[in-house]
């Protein structure tokens, strides 16, 4: 069953770039929901699916347009017609999948209850925007889902959107080339400082960059005084240590910033 809910999620007022004019964007929120049965059992594994997600409404012009396609794409995998398409097409595609995928097996081991709890899965996925740097909208995404097990899987994904044109920001947007060189030393320094950890050796030790190196990720919020980089359990560190966001303020990285990005 879908539904879909509408109101005002957030009313962004940015003034874009050197313009005089005003840039609003605005939010509602969307939502699709499908359960669906494995079998016809009293109290049957099932999977759900609950996506609710914050779309830029038609009055955001072009640029929401462009938020929403961007949003659908990288979130659902999807480039219907819209948001809401997008996310009942993926509830749509991720029930069927279980059912066609996970039926068979159900079938050989429904007779012991021991392993119907592997057949219980979800897949849930909410989101904001929220006003970000000069001129931008950040959209916060979080999913958790469960397939299989008790092993539940959370992480976070960020998109800062130019709200003139809506057009996605990376690191390229933000930063000089070659801004890698210098950001590393100071995420390392910043992973230290927040661990209570003095070394990389001592980091190792904890479970933290162990068979790598600090990176720059893409995964990042936009904020008005700093950037905010965010790691996902199991990227930098076991998934037992959880997510890891370091915040650098923009007055200590001036060096390595974009001349034409505006904070």
């Amino acid at each position: 069953m879908y539904s879909r809910l509408i109101y005002t999620l957030a009313s962004v007022l940015l003034l874009c770039g050197c313009s005089t004019h005003n840039k609003s964007i605005t939010f509602e929120t969307v939502t699709a929901t499908k359960t669906v049965a494995l079998s016809n059992d009293q109290v049957p594994p099932s999977c759900t699916v609950n996506i609710r997600l914050a779309q830029a409404t038609a009055e955001s012009g072009r640029a929401g347009e462009i938020i929403n396609a961007t949003v659908a794409s990288q979130l659902l995998k999807h480039t219907d017609n819209g948001l809401q398409q997008a996310a009942e097409a993926f509830a749509d595609d991720y029930t069927s999948n279980y059912l066609k995928t996970l039926l068979p097996l159900y079938n050989q081991d429904r007779r012991d209850p021991r392993k119907h709890a592997w057949y219980h899965y979800h897949y849930i996925i909410n989101s904001h925007a929220q006003v970000g740097a000069k001129g931008t909208v950040n959209y916060i995404a979080e999913t958790n889902y469960r397939e299989g097990g008790n092993h539940v899987v959370s992480y976070q994904t960020v998109m800062n959107f130019e709200a003139a044109t809506g057009r996605q920001l990376t690191t390229k947007d933000v930063f000089v080339d070659g801004f890698e060189t210098g950001l590393k030393p100071i995420l390392l320094k910043a992973l230290c400082e927040k661990t209570g950890l003095g070394t990389v050796r001592d980091l190792h030790d904890k479970g933290y960059l162990r068979g790598m190196n600090i990176y720059v990720p893409e995964n990042f919020i936009l904020g008005s005084d700093a950037i905010t980089f965010i790691y996902n359990p199991d990227e930098i560190a076991p998934y037992s240590l959880g997510s890891i966001e370091l915040t650098i303020a923009y007055t200590a990285i001036e060096k390595i910033l974009a001349s034409t990005f505006e904070h």
